[in-house]
């Protein structure tokens, strides 16, 4: 599940069984390899929360979420994709549509604004100092104020953090994953492979 050992949860007391105990909550009762992944370091986790908190806030979810997807895929973050295609396939995309934009966001059907926030968080994650005034430009001229086009480097720059730390430590995704219809969750798996059961 990792490659560093982690606290295991009947050892868990103070931080780290804080961050278990919210985690079980928010996660329907099941406790994420990414959780269990940070129990070396609680008050990390427990920033990084904060932080991608802050992120989301701002933002609409719909964007949030593709702009998450479109780091993750750059990044080759199996769990993040999966994590976050999820939320898309729940929420907001069919799944015929979250594949398609899994394998090229430009001929998904998604709208201007969509595929303009991808291209700029996929340029983020892959290579920031390549980012131009104007693919900031291209977003103000879609409607979207410097507050939004801000989060979207936000959030690809946090998932940088975010995905880099999972897959560095050799974090699975969660095998419920494995649930996923199998040509989106193959879509989906662009990195390490889903945890098995």
């Amino acid at each position: 599940m990792t490659f560093v050992k982690t606290v295991a949860t009947e050892e868990a007391d103070g931080a780290v069984a804080e961050i278990y105990e919210t985690d079980r909550a928010n996660f329907g009762g099941e406790l994420p390899n990414f959780t269990r992944a940070f129990s070396l370091h609680p008050e990390v986790y427990k920033a990084w929360r904060a932080l991608n908190g802050a992120i989301k806030a701002d933002m609409d979810l719909r964007r949030y979420e593709l702009a998450t997807l479109a780091a993750a895929r750059r990044l080759r973050s199996s769990y993040c994709a999966l994590a976050h295609g999820k939320v898309l396939l729940d929420q907001f995309l069919d799944a015929g549509q979250l594949r398609d934009a899994m394998l090229d966001h430009h001929a998904a059907g998604l709208d201007e604004v969509d595929v303009a926030v991808m291209d700029l968080a996929d340029k983020v994650a892959a290579d920031a100092t390549s980012v131009t005034a104007a693919d900031v430009q291209r977003l103000r001229d879609l409607g979207l104020p410097d507050t939004e086009i801000s989060g979207v480097v936000l959030a690809a720059a946090a998932r940088c953090f975010f995905s880099k730390s999972l897959d560095g430590l050799g974090v699975d995704p969660d095998a419920k994953y494995a649930a996923l219809p199998g040509p989106v969750r193959d879509a989906l798996t662009v990195g390490r492979p889903i945890a098995e059961a």
